[in-house]
């Protein structure tokens, strides 16, 4: 699908079942204008928060069985009937939205998390729901694996974030390497910035191995697309490894040639 963003992961790639890509298309375009709801534009914070609001009384016809006032809330009604898929993780997507319009800074990693739980863990959920895999352990696989993309897209925009006005990463670690917003803003990649960065891509690597096992429980084309986005994530915390974390000079990107030996590897993981 053309999606207007620069995309690390798939999206509703061919790699999905046929039946499943209109419904990940559907899903993908509600979090993506709400997102850019929060972002885009030269609105204020309420009348960000305002159409945000918006989206949420959509939501609430849809649960109510009022038929929604918008296209796309038709479009993704009637993929959630069809689906049977749950409201609150479009509930939890939109509180990340909303955060992002009024929160800035990051006291601590836990609070990080937190976000994350919200911003990218919903989506892992509507994903499980439209496989028919929503076990314990499969949701707690797929969290993980959310929650290390999330992580990793901070590490690799901290600049663009920078510039909106947000820092994603603990400010207590921060502090503990001596890293403050002055070498974010100037792009200064000297003193304890690599360990610092370093000590970040690890952590985020053993989050995402934690969730990797559900590559391999997912069967059939939906764990192949699953295992290239574990892949793909892993080529990106390789990419700022060797940079040490240096994503001012080079903020890393797949290439033709990382799709290729990510698919040769999704491959064979089966």
């Amino acid at each position: 699908m053309s999606v207007g963003h620069y995309e690390n992961f798939p999206v509703a790639s061919i790699l999905l079942p046929r039946r499943l890509r209109h419904p990940v298309a559907v899903i993908y375009r509600f979090a993506r204008s709400a997102d850019d709801i929060a972002d885009e534009g030269d609105a204020t914070a309420e009348q960000r928060l305002a159409a945000l609001d918006a989206y949420r009384e959509e939501l609430s016809r849809i649960e109510t069985h009022h038929p929604p006032l918008t296209p796309l809330f038709q479009q993704l009604e009637a993929v959630i009937r069809k689906h049977a898929l749950p409201l609150q993780p479009f509930r939890d997507l939109l509180d990340a939205f909303s955060q992002d319009v009024v929160k800035t800074r990051y006291a601590h990693f836990g609070e990080v998390m937190a976000y994350c739980k919200k911003s990218a863990n919903p989506v892992g959920r509507l994903m499980l729901a439209l496989y028919g895999e929503t076990d314990t352990r499969s949701v707690a696989y797929s969290d993980a694996i959310c929650s290390s993309l999330q992580l990793i897209n901070f590490l690799q925009d901290i600049a663009i974030d920078y510039q909106k006005g947000r820092i994603y990463l603990p400010q207590d670690e921060m502090a503990k390497y001596q890293v403050d917003e002055a070498q974010i803003a100037h792009h200064d990649a000297s003193g304890l910035w690599q360990p610092f960065m370093l000590a970040q891509i690890e952590r985020t690597r053993k989050i995402l191995q934690g969730g990797a096992p559900l590559g391999k429980v997912l069967k059939g084309r939906i764990g192949l697309e699953l295992r290239m986005i574990i892949m793909g994530g892993a080529t990106i915390l390789e990419k700022l490894h060797k940079t040490r974390g240096d994503i001012y000079t080079q903020r890393p990107r797949l290439n033709a040639a990382d799709w290729l030996n990510m698919l040769y590897r999704a491959v064979r993981a089966k």
